[in-house]
Formats: structure tokens, sequence, C-alpha cells
């Protein structure tokens, strides 16, 4: 594990953990975290030995979002033309949601101090938080006169409801832990010396199960969200077909009847 990267990927059995690593900058969303996140995501897809991801922060914050010196002093994206600003975005931070979306295992994040702005963001990619009791959430776009430019306006609602959702946005409040849980933005809030114990608890629970249904089932829900009942239905039945043709679901069938442990292998 090199601790100079600006993203650490760790693996332990099938859970990877994916640690920001800028904490100098309360780990802001740099063009190097967007290129490494990216590709972390297209590694864990290309690998079927993984079954989980965590993502956390190093240091005192998960992410800050954007990084206001560069907003201030206008350099990079924020220096750009307005044409150039645009591509900036499809090509740069905005390829983070669309990595996450299509993350074929469930993703944790374990979320440590602050989650600001397109860090906040960053948090409802994931299918479920684990959130410090010291952290604190805020969609906090206007507060520096932006928009939410890295999905967050599509993500937040479906986490928060469209209510909840409009507050977060139009206030850039903080939200602290136990309003978190509350409202949906952490599934869980814990001691924050037990974040990446629990996180991690989660994440190997996850990851005991068969990886080709484990992926199935993640797609399954994802795509069915925005789907027909029909096609949901239609989707399921191809997929059961896929699964029940693996040498793991027969090996978790079997290993039911003689009551111990399944061991997968992933075939």
């Amino acid at each position: 594990m090199n601790d100079s990267q600006v993203l650490i990927y760790a693996q332990e059995d099938g859970v990877v953990t994916l640690t920001l690593n800028e904490p100098e900058t309360r780990n802001a969303i740099s063009p190097a975290i967007v290129e490494a996140l990216t590709e972390a995501c297209d590694r864990v897809n290309n690998d079927m030995s993984v079954s989980c991801v965590v993502i956390t922060g190093a240091g005192k914050s998960f992410s800050s979002g954007g990084n206001v010196k560069d907003m201030r002093d206008r350099v990079g994206l924020f220096g750009s033309a307005p044409a150039e600003i645009r591509r900036g975005y499809q090509h740069g931070i905005q390829r983070i949601p669309m990595a996450l979306y299509e993350i074929e295992v469930p993703t944790i994040a374990a979320i440590n101090g602050h989650a600001v702005g397109a860090g906040c963001d960053l948090a409802l990619m994931c299918d479920i938080r684990f959130a410090a009791a010291d952290a604190e959430f805020a969609e906090s776009f206007l507060r520096v006169g932006l928009v939410s430019g890295d999905g967050g306006a599509w993500f937040l609602p479906r986490v928060v409801g469209l209510a909840r959702a409009y507050e977060m946005t139009f206030t850039g409040d903080f939200i602290k832990a136990e309003k978190a849980i509350e409202w949906g933005l952490a599934s869980y809030v814990v001691p924050k010396q037990d974040l990446m114990e629990e996180s991690m608890a989660m994440a190997r629970r996850i990851a005991a199960h068969p990886p080709h249904s484990l992926r199935l089932c993640k797609k399954l829900v994802r795509e069915g969200y925005a789907m027909s009942l029909s096609a949901s239905l239609e989707m399921a039945a191809g997929m059961q077909a896929q699964v029940q043709h693996t040498q793991d679901q027969h090996e978790a069938v079997v290993a039911f009847f003689e009551k111990r442990k399944p061991i997968f292998t992933g075939r």
C-alpha cells in the first residue's frame, strides 16, 4: 500500500477499501482522484474476486468536495471558457457518478468527519452509508454560488426524498449524524472509533455470498428502479437462468442442506 497515492486501493479477501488520500485538502475531489476512482471502479468490475467496496477518507474528513481555493483563484476548471467548463465536467468529475452507478458490486461509504458538496454526493452514490458520530453532510453548492455539477441533484432526492433534497439544496445547511440517520443520508451512525470496523463487518457479510449472483442482484435492483414491473420481471427471469447454471448456486443449496458454510469459487 503506497501512502503517496491519491487513492489507496487495498483488498482483504472479497472486500476492497478505497481511501481518498489527500488529507491536506480534506480529500477535495481533484482531477487525480477522479482518475483514480474511475480506474478503481473498472478494476473492481474486471476482478471477480471482489464482492464489496468500502470508500472512506484519510484524515479528519470524508471529502470537502470541490477545491474552494481553485474557485477563488479562477484556476483549472474555474478559469476556463463556458464550453471548456462544460466539457471539463463531462470528462472530469461527472465520470465518478457514472463509474459508481455502473460498479457491479455493492458499495459502502464509511463517512468520517465532513462530507460536503461533491463529497456529500460521493457518499450518496454508494449503496449503504455508515457515518461516524461526528460526521456532517452538506449539499453546499449554493454557499459558493454553484449548482451540483457532479450528479448530486439526481442522487439526493432518491436518497432523502424530494422535499428534503430541496431543503438541503436551497439552504446548504450542515446535517449532523443524528438527523442524517433520520433522513436516510446515513444507513448507520456508529462511534467514530468503530467506523471502519462496523463498515468492514457489513462488507464481509455481503461478500460472503456467491459473486455472480451478488453482482446480478445489484444490477436487478438498480435497473429495476427505473423499469416497469414487466420489464423488471423479464430481467429477473433471464438472470435466474444465468445463476442457476453456476456452480456457486448449487454449492449454496448443498451447503444449506448440509448445515455448513458454503465455499464459493466464482464459477
